[in-house]
């Protein structure tokens, strides 16, 4: 269902996705990736508990660094690719706690270039696959309200 979306709060959540997953990889800490990961599902399962929400709106627009910017859309296949976004995460510190290292900075990693992308190039994998899953009826439309 169509609603009104902030597009820079999602802008801003991807741009904080993205500085502290390469700093968790910079810094070589596996936690910092783990914290991002919860952070993540928090904000998907209960997105006024979004902790990069609640800095946006009591930080950034508070200070005018920002302004927001409605438009309609629809907030599921955000939501969705930020799940998909928290799971990447978590597989990946599960890897780096194991001593998979590899895979575990390269999941962490690919989080934050699909984050980059999104900011870029204004295109959401995750959300693209929750169109298609859509698309295919693994996922139903949303019921309208009202």
């Amino acid at each position: 269902m169509m609603t009104k979306v902030d597009r820079n709060a999602i802008k801003f959540n991807q741009v904080s996705i993205a500085v502290v997953s390469i700093a968790a990889f910079l810094a070589a800490l596996p936690g910092l990736a783990g914290l991002l990961a919860l952070v993540l599902a928090v904000g998907t399962a209960r997105s006024s508990w979004g902790v990069f929400r609640a800095i946006y709106q009591r930080l950034v627009l508070p200070l005018g660094w920002l302004r927001t910017n409605a438009v309609d859309d629809e907030p599921a296949p955000h939501r969705f690719a930020q799940g998909v976004g928290a799971a990447f995460l978590a597989a990946g510190w599960i890897a780096l706690v194991t001593g998979v290292t590899v895979v575990g900075w390269a999941l962490v990693l690919l989080v934050a270039v699909l984050a980059l992308v999104n900011v870029v190039f204004d295109f959401c994998a995750g959300c693209f696959v929750y169109y298609q899953l859509r698309r295919f009826g693994v996922i139903r439309r949303p019921a309208a309200q009202g």
